[in-house]
């Protein structure tokens, strides 16, 4: 029986350390590029200069062995909780406060909820080095970090609170649908999960976004209008235009529509906003026919139906797991390989492991294709931008953006196809100049 146990965890281990032994590799391939690579691509020479692609070039290098010393750490971490059962050491230390607070261990619901909760805070505070000297230190050193201290602690203790204010509920009820549920369970699970799911994407752009950032209406103008007129022409079902004041958090830039049912509202962050850069005394953002063009992008993405599409891949991918949980949660030796004394077999504990950890490889593998899904839609909805007319400015955006977020314009083809969620800035010029050039044959 301990001899199963141990393979367990050792076939858990195995599969954590070839998947961060493949992510080394590739970002070594894609540190080498950066460290070796000093030439502008043609495409990019008319809006690049030497000094913006050195510093995009240095920021890369930066990025990359940060990421490679922290995903280090995590592995390491990985091994020593799972080495040690320190699962079960953190079950038992909740029933010790549940104890404490006069709550019966046989309380599964609250006990988990504790145990979450214990969890939260322990992933919270090992990853706080790492989130500060990304905030104030990678990023401060590469011009982008806006955040004081005191907004930095106000931000991240709203974060830990509202984790847990949307965790804790969900998760109780879940549990509590797993154990009343009977052989439908899994069905109740998925249907009370999807629900969530849209709940909480309903109540994003009103509730939970403004808790950060401060949303403003845009003013009265030409950009205004554009927007409007633009909206209307694509029957988008527009009901207000905000900025949003990133600048106080990063000198990052984006724009998004938000809405999952009926009317939606565009956001643009401050720093999209063509300016003067006092500080750095260059103009960074784009121009409002720019603008327009990301917006046809960005709507592109409606009109094409990418949202609904995802969210229904991803509730087909919850049944799927939900579905393997139930076939997997009962196995008694799921428990005792992380520590459990026999007979003990905490829900929370069986999602953990089952979906997180036996399921790892099937993660893994549908994030790979979840991946190359969304660079496909942004091919598509860049093709979109081009149907209105819009080939020359959403060009010059994307190089503008790339530029003033110091995004590297080379990337190895593993490491792209492996991370990257959108296509690279080069091979979306070079969708946009086939494109043209297909519509001029015709």
């Amino acid at each position: 029986m301990k001899f199963d146990e141990d393979v367990i965890v050792s076939l858990i281990l195995i599969f954590s350390w070839v998947e961060y032994l493949w992510e080394l590799y590739l970002s070594l391939r894609q540190l080498k590029i950066y460290k070796t690579n000093n030439t502008i691509p043609d495409d990019l020479k008319e809006m690049l200069n030497e000094e913006s692609f050195k510093k995009a070039r240095l920021y890369g290098i930066d990025k990359t062995q940060f990421k490679i010393v922290k995903e280090f750490y995590n592995i390491a971490l990985t091994s020593v909780i799972l080495y040690n059962r320190w699962i079960y050491v953190a079950w038992f230390k909740s029933e010790n406060i549940g104890a404490a607070l006069n709550i019966s261990p046989d309380r599964e619901i609250i006990i988990s909820c504790l145990f979450m909760t214990f969890v939260t805070f322990f992933n919270f505070v090992i990853i706080m080095p790492f989130t500060i000297y990304g905030t104030f230190v990678l990023e401060q050193k590469h011009g982008f970090n806006k955040q004081t201290i005191g907004f930095f602690i106000k931000d991240q203790i709203k974060s830990l609170v509202l984790s847990l204010v949307i965790t804790l509920p969900i998760i109780s009820i879940a549990i509590y649908i797993i154990m009343l549920g009977g052989n439908m369970f899994v069905v109740w699970l998925w249907m009370f999960t999807t629900v969530a799911t849209l709940i909480l994407l309903t109540l994003y752009p009103t509730v939970i976004a403004p808790l950060f950032d401060k949303f403003v209406p845009l003013p009265d103008g030409s950009l205004r209008k554009g927007i409007e007129n633009l909206a209307s022409k694509l029957h988008f079902p527009l009901s207000q235009i905000y900025i949003v004041e990133g600048s106080k958090r990063s000198a990052h830039s984006n724009a998004y529509f938000s809405g999952l049912f009926g009317a939606k509202r565009i956001v643009l962050f401050d720093t999209l906003l063509e300016k003067f850069d006092e500080e750095k005394k260059v103009t960074t953002g784009c121009t409002e026919s720019e603008i327009l063009g990301v917006l046809a992008h960005e709507l592109g993405h409606w009109k094409c139906s990418h949202i609904y599409k995802s969210i229904a891949l991803t509730e087909v991918n919850l049944l799927l797991l939900f579905t393997a949980f139930g076939l997997l949660f009962k196995y008694s030796m799921l428990y005792t390989s992380l520590g459990f004394p026999a007979g003990q077999e905490p829900i929370i504990i069986g999602l953990i492991v089952v979906l997180q950890m036996i399921l790892a490889p099937y993660n893994s593998i549908l994030s790979y294709f979840a991946t190359a899904l969304s660079r496909k839609f942004e091919f598509v909805a860049d093709n979109f931008a081009l149907s209105l007319s819009y080939p020359n400015e959403l060009r010059s955006a994307l190089i503008k953006l790339g530029k003033d977020n110091l995004d590297y314009p080379i990337y190895d083809k593993l490491y792209s196809a492996w991370y990257h969620s959108h296509p690279t800035l080069l091979h979306r010029i070079e969708n946009i100049k086939n494109q043209m050039a297909s519509e001029k044959q015709d």
